[in-house]
């Protein structure tokens, strides 16, 4: 069993960020230091859904963004008995703390923690680098699928609200003129583009972006190596550049709510803002929607 600090000591790489919620973070060193604590599940969550398969942490155990966390009917994520029947079997309940960790900074992996938000399971953190920094500092990997006993993990009601946005929201959010963040690649949001870089041009029948909405590419927030920067250079870029507070009634959005995530993730658990909501819907649904103002171009101001 490891000798390891408890998991509720902060990480000190970590804490010297000057982060407002450093308990939400952990660095590489920390989790190899706690691979054998029985308190912890480490979640891998990717947008190469292939890549755990190839290798993964010890002791790692996959979500599948797609199949484990959306509904396969409804556009909306999972009930609360499929949400309940997946912690159960990766051996999480309510004393566990999950840590996880992806490729692409994290982007999936702060998706999958924001949908383990909904349903009030707050016992997480994020690994600071994700799978590219692990990989980089050459730590161990296996393919070795590991096995937890069940539990009887009760999952709540999904409660929504808090941190989610739906359309007609945040059509009221656009017309109060309140801060929404467009965290796409700039040619999505001048509308170039109807898709990322390099993926294929679907998803929506016209480009653009919310009237109002600033720009800040989501991997703007991330260094070289896949950690977060630090405190005050992502408010130099949120705040310095775009003029957001703290205390600002903030909607986040990108194109299905993915990047998104990682953008409420920075705001919330690094910067400590009240109030901030990721609109999942995103360009998906506000471009192929009747009705609904758009601007291209650059930002107004």
């Amino acid at each position: 069993m490891s000798t390891a600090a408890p998991t509720s000591v902060p990480d000190r790489a970590i804490a010297a960020k000057g982060y407002a919620h450093p308990d939400t973070l952990v660095s590489t060193s920390w989790l190899a230091d706690h691979l054998d604590d029985p308190t912890i599940r480490i979640i891998e969550s990717d947008e190469d859904v292939l890549l755990y398969d190839m290798g993964h942490i010890p002791g790692a155990q996959k979500v599948d963004w797609h199949a484990d966390l959306n509904d396969p009917v409804v556009r909306d994520y999972v009930s609360p008995e499929r949400f309940q029947e997946l912690l159960r079997s990766k051996g999480i309940d309510e004393r566990t703390t999950v840590v996880f960790y992806g490729d692409k900074n994290n982007w999936w992996a702060t998706y999958a923690y924001w949908v383990f938000q909904l349903f009030g399971f707050t016992n997480a953190k994020l690994l600071d680098g994700g799978r590219m920094k692990w990989e980089a500092e050459g730590r161990p990997m296996t393919e070795e699928v590991p096995k937890f006993p069940r539990t009887q993990y009760t999952a709540p009601k999904r409660e929504d609200r808090a941190i989610r946005a739906f359309r007609d929201e945040v059509l009221q959010h656009q017309r109060a003129r309140k801060p929404l963040v467009d965290v796409r690649s700039p040619d999505e949001f001048t509308g170039k583009k109807l898709h990322m870089p390099d993926y294929p041009q679907e998803g929506a029948l016209r480009g653009g972006h919310i009237p109002g909405a600033v720009s800040v590419p989501w991997a703007r927030a991330a260094n070289a190596d896949g950690t977060f920067r630090s405190a005050d250079e992502l408010r130099a870029i949120y705040e310095g550049e775009k003029k957001l507070s703290a205390k600002d009634d903030v909607i986040a959005y990108c194109r299905i709510g993915e990047r998104s995530s990682h953008t409420w993730f920075v705001l919330t658990r690094l910067l400590g803002y009240e109030k901030v909501r990721n609109y999942d819907g995103s360009w998906t649904e506000w471009g192929n929607s009747v009705g609904l103002p758009i601007e291209t171009g650059g930002e107004q101001r």
